[in-house]
């Protein structure tokens, strides 16, 4: 199993066809062959959970059987042909589930891995559904995790990205290594509140949290790649 996400940028005269591709590239998607789980995602603007979207940016997350799955969607299928010839921008991160519980749509997407992360970076997702009755305290309380994210050491980049605005919300982020995941998460103490609120209100019908090694990642968003200099380490350790 191999996981892909891919987030692409539309020049603004084109938003609206982005908007009608989230219609028709779930016909494709859901056809094409050796993919298992897969979720159209639009963006938002600070990174996380966000109440602002970013209409030119959006995403696709997929699982896949295996690499040579994923190339086939790559090279031929109608999504990717239509990422070529409308989007101004394309980035891909390739991921293997190191860890995983919960669920999304009632499914483990990723299996139940529990293994040791020993490489560098790590990449981490966490998703949520969140009740509708708890939607203002949500809210009310998440938005200084951008600022707290992006301050915490060992941070790299990170993308907000949902199925539907305001309460179907992920984050999808990079760090430098495990120990910095758990820094930010656990011995911030802003952040350790905000997780703490999470539990203590019931504010999630349902949630997924997962780490993954990265594989690859290839293509630009804004004009470079976020993981730029730092993936080095894949290319030796693919090639030994």
């Amino acid at each position: 199993m191999i996981v892909s996400l891919t987030i692409v940028r539309y020049r603004t005269t084109l938003i609206p066809l982005a908007l009608f591709a989230m219609a028709v590239h779930r016909i494709s998607i859901s056809r094409q062959k050796g993919c298992t789980f897969w979720k159209l995602l639009g963006s938002g603007k600070s990174g996380t959970f966000d109440l602002k979207p970013d209409w030119q940016q959006w995403g696709l997350l997929a699982v896949w059987d295996d690499q040579s799955s994923f190339d086939v969607f790559y090279r031929q299928s109608f999504i990717a042909n239509w990422w070529r010839r409308f989007t101004t921008e394309q980035w891909t991160i390739l991921l293997s589930p190191m860890q995983s519980r919960g669920q999304w749509d009632g499914k483990e997407p990723f299996g139940k891995p529990n293994e040791s992360i020993n490489s560098e970076p790590v990449a981490v997702l966490t998703r949520a559904t969140i009740r509708l009755k708890k939607l203002k305290a949500f809210w009310a309380h998440v938005d200084g995790v951008p600022h707290m994210m992006a301050a915490a050491p060992g941070y790299i980049t990170s993308f907000g990205i949902g199925e539907a605005p305001f309460y179907r919300q992920s984050t999808f982020s990079i760090w430098r290594n495990l120990d910095d995941v758990k820094g930010f998460a656990y011995r911030s103490k802003e952040h350790a509140e905000v997780i703490k609120k999470t539990r203590d209100d019931d504010w999630y019908s349902e949630e997924l949290f997962a780490r993954f090694k990265i594989i690859d990642a290839f293509g630009t968003l804004h004009g470079a790649d976020p993981l730029k200099g730092l993936l080095k380490f894949v290319t030796d350790e693919n090639n030994s």
